[in-house]
């Protein structure tokens, strides 16, 4: 069997070239008992610099020759699969084994690389998401890892706004959307994403579920999304709008998803959407979100948007207005265009 199980299939293996001076790198090196000889990487900038009290070397087969390794182990993130094939090959070739992980490169997805193995009598085992695991606690699991997208850094220069909220269903969708179009109708170029399927009316530009990628991919999809508004848009300005909460009590599952989305819009203000009286939702309260926004990114609340649906409206946003100190309004009547002042003053502030 190809998958590891246990920190034994590996001392049994040593010592080992490690390819990739990240995080995965210095994990593996730090396995109680596995000893690493030396580390590779792609990266001109860590040539001939100490990794884990090892030089960093830009060529394996050189290593191998200076060394006593007997395998190479690959800890590359998602998105360098060519170079995880590469070196992999490599390896075998030369006649080591070989430990992969699934970010680095899936085995089960190689099979050939599992032929060449056994051609050259050498071992080929892969660090596995173990999702297994997970079959055992609940009888179902993905087939395969979904986390897919390579890890952005991307810096947009664009401002951008992001669209959280005190629950699910409060108004995110709606504010973003009548956020875009005040600003369209007073001449901005502007650019709209919409984290779900739902968000179909226009204006919005890019839209998609976020929930149905791994909590790992989301960060990344909204660094590309924003990054592609700006290369084939060049907007004025951009709305992010983002799902659930960070706080809400009654369904905790999706928190991390918007903790995701306001981590990948890195937004330079924020507004919050609340719905009083929710029917079907348990909010934690504005506060409590806002501290939340503010203390994940560095970002600045200043707005609210209050759904009404459940409430009589008469003095409702005066009451909030003066409880959170923060511009209140009703964006369904005309207010999206006053919180749009609110968001434009404080840009032109900062």
């Amino acid at each position: 069997m190809y998958i590891v199980s246990s920190v034994e299939e590996l001392q049994d293996l040593n010592p080992f070239i490690v390819i990739g001076c990240g995080g995965g790198g210095e994990k593996f090196a730090n396995f109680e008992g596995v000893e690493a000889v030396g580390f590779v990487d792609d990266n001109p900038l860590k040539h001939g610099k100490s990794f884990c009290g090892y030089p960093v070397s830009p060529e394996l087969i050189d290593l191998l020759k200076e060394t006593d390794a007997n395998s190479v182990a690959i800890m590359l993130p998602i998105g360098a699969e060519g170079s995880a094939l590469k070196y992999a090959v490599q390896a075998i070739n030369e006649g080591k084994n070989v430990v992969t992980s699934f970010r680095s490169l899936s085995i089960a997805e190689n099979t050939s690389l599992l032929k060449f193995a056994k051609q050259k009598n050498v071992l080929i085992k892969e660090i596995s998401p173990r999702l297994d695991t997970i079959d055992k606690l609940f009888g179902i699991s993905p087939s395969k890892c979904c986390e897919i997208l390579p890890k952005l850094t991307y810096q947009h220069k664009t401002p951008v706004v992001y669209v959280g909220g005190t629950s699910q269903e409060c108004g995110k969708r709606t504010t973003t959307r009548l956020l875009g179009k005040a600003a369209q109708d007073i001449g901005m170029e502007v650019g709209v994403i919409s984290t779900d399927e739902m968000g179909l009316e226009q204006p919005v530009d890019l839209n998609f579920r976020a929930g149905s990628l791994s909590v790992m991919d989301v960060a990344s999809s909204l660094m590309g999304s924003i990054k592609y508004l700006e290369e084939n848009k060049d907007p004025d300005i951009i709305f992010v709008e983002s799902q659930s909460s960070l706080t809400e009590l009654g369904n905790p599952h999706p928190r991390g998803l918007s903790a995701s989305i306001l981590i990948g819009s890195s937004p330079d203000v924020s507004v919050l959407c609340h719905r009083p009286n929710h029917p079907y939702r348990q909010p934690r309260g504005i506060f409590e979100e806002i501290k939340a926004i503010e203390a994940l990114e560095p970002t600045k609340v200043v707005g609210i948007s209050l759904n009404l649906r459940n409430v009589d409206k008469e003095g409702q946003l005066e009451k909030y207005e003066s409880k959170y100190g923060l511009p209140t309004v009703d964006v369904k009547n005309g207010g999206s265009s006053q919180l749009l002042k609110v968001i434009m003053d404080y840009l032109g502030e900062i």
